[in-house]
């Protein structure tokens, strides 16, 4: 007997239902033989189409059944569905709103009308809908899920994590909530949470490519580098072309120390996607990390062509050492600056505090260690005059608790370690705290926390030492420097007003540790009567011409060796290749291993001759440490803040013959103090004398000049005045 077209089908219906898809197929469209406007056939099939990932086959289908039933909500319901899986999100906010009109009751097109304004990034209806859709449905765990991922993007993390938390409840194996709630506590800095939330998402599903990336980034975040690459690398075989994953891979390899398999991996990223955000940089300095210069030039023009057309290719802190021009790094740091961290309004704006006997001030680093920054700074934070002002220190480092750390911790009013808190809520903990001028001592380097200031941590906000730029934002206020770093017509370079301290804008510990042990020449591998050049700035800094310069100065000095910091063979091999291709004998490269303590390595530096700078990126803490122990430094002045550091420090123990204007005036004083040894000891004694009476290492006078800037900050402030320059005399 031949089936009615109803027969036909229901028969095709439980089909469907059982999982026999091409019966159920042939069915439908058998229905539609006969009838090809059948409504629930074509509705049907077009739902069978979308199971089989063929969204674009169903729409004309779902087409045809909303031509002869418009009324029916589910069937725009279907079809807004399959336009979502083809991307066609206005269209399918257009049909959710339909099926909500013919059927306000619907949660699921509630639901699934909040998911699709939320990529539409129209968050506030977004979330209006998911709650509609909760209020109908109040066990519904998927609406939960939508609700917590519009709420990340509204930056209302700790509701995001509630809601994720609900539909976990709801439903405790809810792979996406457990993904969703791990990448939310990873924004929020709860790392160990985190790491819980993203392996709970792995075990349900092995398979979930960017569960075991955001894991890898945790276990990054952690310091668990091992772990950490092993789950990049997990990533990377279950998607080979994933340009993101290697990249982060690089980074983790970068910190394991594995630089060679570093840049294999950020190449790799580079070759998968070569515009990807800021890359280019990123592999380049790693490259300057291996003294690998091959590209160099054709890299460092793309570079600059894209930073001045406003392409994001570079992060900021590697073009310090690759391009002496303040004009290409402002504009980087604007770039990356307003792409990772634009100014925030998500708090209220803050105005200045009234009625404070003292000024707080707040010191922000994760640096409160053995660190330059650390070493630098620790006498400041002691002798800060107490009855101004109050010194609060907040760490977003690693808790490494050793001696500076402790010392740091002791020289310090309070001392809050925030590195477990997001970005929001140690914005909010210093605004509770009241502080009145927050110094930002990290600016792009290592660790840094920008999207505290993002959000105005404090009424006024300062760049200092640990960065040698600008910031490029328009929200932190002032930049603390000298005259020599930055000339009063380059001021157009920075986006923060400058101030001007009298002497050298670096401060010191007045108090310099050094080891009583006694070293020999010979304990280093270091010729006994040759003359001993040394530079222990990091390799990053170390470009060609540089080392051309170096390799003529050895070349004319008979006798003579070049003192460089340790690193990995690679480096070593790479450098002594450089010196084969001057003809100077690579044995001439002598490399100094890390030593115990620093008070050890003051020590031993004292053994070289002459310190003989890098160009564009000076020396700075090491040309600093260098001049502390009675070693004279040979610098290039340049245009950049960075290249300007060491002169502005021989300034501070009054030595501006160091000072050279040209690469060929370097080369001619180096060779000069290597081949008469009594100039040299003129230099040194100068330096020697000087020492005792040098500004460079006054802590007490540079902490009086930074106060009184500090005063001029805030009664600025107080007076409703906004940043200007500041001009500090002694």
């Amino acid at each position: 007997m031949k089936l009615t077209l109803n027969q036909l089908l229901e028969q095709g219906v439980m089909e469907h239902k059982e999982g026999r898809l091409e019966k159920a197929e042939r069915l439908y469209l058998d229905i539609l033989e006969v009838q090809p406007t059948h409504s629930d056939a074509n509705h049907n099939l077009g739902i069978l189409k979308v199971s089989l990932n063929n969204s674009a086959s169903a729409l004309p289908l779902f087409k045809i059944a909303i031509k002869v039933n418009p009324n029916i909500e589910q069937y725009w319901i279907s079809y807004a569905n399959a336009l979502t899986n083809e991307k066609k999100f206005e269209e399918a906010e257009v049909s959710y709103k339909k099926a909500i009109e013919l059927k306000p009751e619907n949660a699921e097109a509630h639901n699934n009308l909040g998911n699709i304004l939320n990529k539409l990034n129209k968050l506030q209806e977004s979330e209006s809908c998911l709650q509609k859709a909760i209020e109908l449905k109040h066990d519904y765990a998927s609406a939960y899920c939508n609700l917590g991922a519009t709420q990340e993007a509204l930056n209302r993390l700790k509701d995001s994590e509630e809601s994720f938390k609900k539909a976990i409840k709801l439903q405790p194996n809810f792979t996406n909530a457990h993904f969703n709630l791990g990448s939310t506590l990873l924004k929020l800095n709860r790392f160990e949470e985190s790491e819980e939330s993203l392996k709970k998402t792995v075990e349900l599903k092995p398979d979930f490519v960017l569960a075991h990336y955001n894991l890898g980034v945790t276990l990054l975040k952690l310091g668990k580098l091992e772990e950490a690459e092993k789950s990049c690398k997990k990533a990377i075989e279950l998607k080979p072309d994933y340009a993101e994953i290697y990249k982060n891979l690089g980074e983790v390899q970068k910190l394991l120390g594995r630089n060679s398999d570093s840049l294999a991996s950020y190449s790799r990223a580079y070759a998968l996607e070569p515009d990807m955000d800021f890359l280019l940089g990123t592999l380049l300095h790693v490259k300057m990390n291996l003294c690998i210069w091959n590209d160099l030039p054709q890299c460092l023009s793309e570079i600059i062509k894209k930073t001045n057309n406003g392409e994001k290719v570079s992060p900021p802190f590697p073009l310090l050492s690759l391009i002496d021009d303040p004009s290409i790094h402002k504009k980087s740091a604007e770039i990356y600056s307003n792409h990772k961290y634009p100014k925030s309004s998500i708090l209220p704006k803050i105005s200045c505090y009234h009625g404070h006997k003292k000024i707080k001030i707040g010191y922000f680093s994760a640096d409160f260690r053995n660190h330059a920054v650390g070493y630098l700074t620790a006498k400041l934070y002691e002798i800060h005059d107490r009855k101004k002002f109050e010194i609060h220190a907040f760490s977003f480092g690693s808790d490494i608790k050793d001696e500076l750390n402790a010392r740091i911790k002791s020289g310090v009013d309070h001392y809050h370690d925030v590195r477990r808190m997001s970005d929001q809520d140690v914005a909010l903990f210093a605004r509770s705290l009241e502080i009145d001028i927050a110094i930002d001592l990290a600016g792009f380097t290592g660790g840094s926390r920008q999207g505290i200031f993002a959000m105005s941590v404090a009424p006024i906000q300062v760049c200092y030492l640990g960065y040698a730029g600008t910031m490029g934002t328009n929200y932190m206020n002032y930049l603390i420097a000298d005259h020599t770093l930055i000339p009063k017509e380059e001021q157009h370079h920075y986006s923060e007003k400058i101030v001007y301290l009298p002497n050298s804008y670096m401060v010191n510990d007045s108090k310099v540790n050094i080891s009583k042990r006694v070293f020999s020449r010979k304990d280093f591998g270091l010729p006994i009567d040759g003359f001993v050049f040394c530079c222990f700035n990091n390799q990053y800094k170390i470009n060609p011409d540089t080392t051309t310069r170096w390799m003529k100065i050895l070349s004319l000095t008979n006798g003579s060796v070049i003192w460089l910091s340790n690193t990995k063979s690679v480096n070593i091999k790479n450098l002594k290749k450089e010196a084969k291709k001057y003809n100077v004998d690579e044995n001439r490269l002598i490399f100094a291993s890390r030593l115990p303590s620093r008070e050890e390595h003051l020590k031993r530096i004292q053994l070289a001759d002459l310190f003989i700078d890098t160009l564009p990126y000076n020396a700075h803490s090491t040309a600093s440490d260098a001049l502390s122990v009675g070693l004279p430094v040979l610098t290039c002045i340049g245009s950049s803040f960075a290249s300007r550091v060491a002169a502005s420090l021989l300034k501070g123990v009054n030595l501006p013959e160091l000072i050279t204007r040209t690469q060929d005036q370097y080369e001619s004083i180096a060779i000069e103090l290597a081949t008469h040894p009594e100039k040299l000891k003129i230099i040194k004694n100068k330096l020697s004398n000087n020492l005792p009476k040098a500004t460079l290492f006054n802590t007490t006078l540079f902490a009086r000049n930074l106060e009184k800037a500090y005063f001029i900050m805030n009664e600025r402030c107080q007076n409703g005045l906004s940043a200007e320059v500041i001009e500090i005399d002694n």
